[in-house]
């Protein structure tokens, strides 16, 4: 199973990170974790895209993390030869999103049915809301394959999910954003890897900005992250999504601070990176 951090910026824009989304490759699919800005770009980048989906799994509907699902549907539905169905998952109040999204989209569906002959279909995406249990839920075993999502704390943003991948023996865990939380613990006790978007509370305080300052009450810092990696044995935490962006140079002190409470791999993720997990069965 290989884990690819197509995207590992936040809603702060920088030169080398997209919008956070990660690619999750088990069982010969592909298994998308939100779409941030430019998603499409770096899913270019490792041979996948619109059409290689197998599902799209949104943790939650803040901005950042679905900026480029309108891409999705409009170059799945225009590159498809037939009706070739966006299967997307989340949270409750994800298929108001998507018909919002839809209905954003209805000139531009209006001008390529006008002018594509062999295209006489609308977009098709398939929603599946899910409300999952503190303990675990499973929303999808095929393949071998298996996902598992429960609820996490993004207050007030709700509800927000993350999710548990299987296959082989192997498990990793993509949190989105959240504060550390009973579903968080379920979803990573004993995982291979745990993909956790952080902040950096030290260095927000030293922005005088009171909006920037709001971020710290509803997402994991390095230090809770680590807390949470370690509570929970979990073997490699991936930190991205950071807050504020990390200067060139200094990418060190997030995985040393992350050091102070893991004792296990840290990675601070860039986009395009690779985690393989090797299979134990």
């Amino acid at each position: 199973m290989d884990v690819i951090t197509l995207g590992t910026g936040s809603p702060l824009p920088t030169p080398d990170r997209a919008g956070p989304s990660t690619l999750v490759r088990a069982g010969g699919r592909d298994l998308l974790f939100d779409c941030g800005r430019g998603v499409l770009l770096r899913a270019a980048a490792v041979g996948s895209g619109a059409l290689n989906f197998a599902t799209v799994y949104l943790t939650h509907l803040h901005s950042d993390h679905v900026t480029d699902f309108n891409d999705l549907v409009t170059t799945r539905w225009a590159m498809s030869p037939f009706e070739n169905p966006l299967k997307v998952v989340g949270p409750v109040g994800t298929q108001q999103f998507v018909d919002r999204t839809l209905a954003m989209l209805e000139t531009d569906i209006g001008y390529r049915l006008d002018h594509h002959d062999d295209l006489c279909w609308n977009p098709p995406v398939e929603v599946t809301e899910t409300d999952a249990a503190v303990d675990g839920t499973v929303i999808s075993d095929v393949g071998g394959v298996r996902v598992i999502a429960a609820p996490t704390d993004h207050a007030p943003v709700q509800p927000t999910l993350g999710y548990r991948v299987e296959a082989d023996g192997a498990s990793v865990v993509i949190a989105g954003d959240t504060v550390p939380c009973e579903g968080l613990f379920t979803l990573c006790q004993g995982a291979d890897v745990y993909v956790q978007t952080v902040i950096r509370p030290s260095l927000i305080k030293m922005i005088p900005s009171a909006r920037l300052q709001d971020v710290v009450d509803y997402h994991s810092s390095i230090e809770d992250a680590a807390a949470t990696a370690t509570k929970a044995g979990v073997r490699q935490l991936v930190l991205t999504h950071p807050v504020p962006p990390p200067p060139p140079g200094t990418e060190h002190e997030w995985v040393d601070e992350a050091r102070r409470a893991f004792d296990g791999d840290v990675v601070l993720a860039s986009d395009l990176d690779t985690v393989t997990v090797p299979a134990t069965t």
